[in-house]
């Protein structure tokens, strides 16, 4: 019979500061604001003959890596049908109906999403967390993008 085991991950490190905004339609978006977001992560694996489950450390190192890589960035969904991102000598261009924002090219993080929310955020790390291999055996994980109390998105991985 294979023991299942449940960690969750959730330390004060494991947090960002970013700008960003919301893109309701093609005609409305929330104003240019930013949050300080935290992540955690809920891993269930079998556990192992010496006690242990999955390695608690490295998880916990790739969380602040994945962290610190958007940390005082202003981020831009790259894939939102309402919006054009143009890189312009040292600039981010952005033309949202009609307007368009400038932003410096190495203080900003396009990210492959379709809008920047704790939901899209929560599937971007989740696989960038997975992306870095080495997690044979995990049978779930959950990771979470909190924007701040009562706000939290969270993305579902599952074996097959």
């Amino acid at each position: 019979m294979t023991r299942l085991t449940t960690l969750f991950i959730d330390k004060e490190a494991h947090k960002f500061s970013a700008a960003h905004f919301t893109i309701f339609s093609a005609t409305e978006r929330e104003r240019l604001h930013g949050h300080n977001y935290s992540v955690s992560a809920r891993i269930v694996a079998p556990m192992g003959p010496n006690g242990f489950s999955a390695d608690y450390n490295v998880y916990k190192n790739r969380l602040k890596q994945l962290c610190d890589a958007l940390d005082e960035y202003m981020l831009l969904a790259a894939h939102s049908p309402y919006q054009t991102i143009v890189v312009a000598d040292d600039n981010v261009e952005v033309t949202f109906n009609g307007r368009t924002l400038r932003f410096p090219v190495d203080e900003t993080q396009v990210l492959p999403i379709t809008n920047v929310t704790v939901e899209e955020l929560a599937h971007y790390l989740l696989a960038q967390l997975l992306a870095e291999g080495g997690d044979e055996g995990l049978v779930e994980v959950e990771l979470g993008v909190s924007s701040g109390p009562g706000q939290t998105g969270i993305a579902v991985w599952q074996a097959s």
